[in-house]
């Protein structure tokens, strides 16, 4: 089914560079983005070669938080198809994914939730196909951040089955120095902060945030949003009742006397 380059590739390490992480509770979660996924399959199979069909997609629940946001649930099963390079053999995969939504109008509350069903259930069905989709993320006996994998898996990078050349800028001693520096004052800062406050707030309320990779920090009774490219999602964030604060640049919710966002 798959030659002998496709098996080498699919066996190999996930490069860490690729994994994500994301807080539920007080559990840090790994997991790949949807369009890296799409992309490696598109490298490893080839475009033509590949595809995924939504078997079912229902609602599960609707709700109102007491933000007054419509919170929707959704459920879906997608099927995924995988043919050799001549389309005489095939290989199905399927499997099921959740998604939520919350938003101020139901529109988009049923939108976003559908989506993120489809993506996830696309993912824990092309998990199937090895480590470079995310199955090793699933043992729990393995880091996907210690630098010693880091180096090894720039060895192991997705197969380009459509010619397309990725470059990978490469650091500097310096910049590694300044960046270790960095990563240490913000692990001390973390550690205070973590030591001085625990969560007080309903984190199921913020899962959409948490699921587009996005994080929460409480300091003196606010909650302040952080992550990477938080202006396309500024959206699902003001859904959830944080306001930006163009002073500070940050997204802010004040935590009222209960304790709860």
């Amino acid at each position: 089914m798959f030659n002998n380059k496709q098996i080498e590739v699919l066996d190999s390490e996930i490069a860490s560079n690729r994994v994500k992480t994301r807080s539920k509770g007080n559990i840090n979660l790994s997991y790949l983005e949807g369009f890296d996924v799409i992309n490696t399959a598109n490298a490893v199979f080839g475009y033509g070669n590949w595809s995924y069909s939504i078997s079912k997609l229902e609602k599960v629940s609707e709700e109102i938080n007491q933000n007054q946001n419509t919170v929707v649930c959704y459920k879906s099963i997608v099927t995924v198809t995988v043919h050799d390079t001549e389309h005489l053999k095939q290989i199905v995969r399927e499997d099921v994914g959740t998604g939520i939504g919350i938003s101020k109008t139901l529109a988009d509350a049923h939108e976003g939730a559908s989506k993120e069903a489809v993506t996830d259930a696309l993912k824990r069905a092309m998990r199937g196909f090895g480590n470079q989709f995310g199955l090793s993320l699933y043992d729990k006996s393995k880091s996907h951040f210690n630098s010693h994998q880091q180096n090894t898996n720039q060895n192991h990078q997705p197969m380009n089955n459509n010619k397309h050349q990725q470059n990978y800028p490469q650091q500097t001693q310096a910049t590694s120095q300044n960046n270790q520096v960095s990563n240490n004052t913000q692990t001390r800062n973390n550690s205070n902060q973590t030591n001085q406050q625990q969560p007080s707030y309903d984190q199921y309320e913020y899962a959409s945030l948490f699921n587009l990779g996005l994080t929460l920090s409480q300091r003196d009774g606010f909650l302040f949003v952080e992550g990477s490219d938080i202006y396309s999602k500024k959206d699902s964030i003001r859904a959830c009742g944080f306001l930006w604060s163009p002073d500070n640049k940050k997204w802010y919710k004040q935590i009222n006397e209960q304790g709860a966002a």
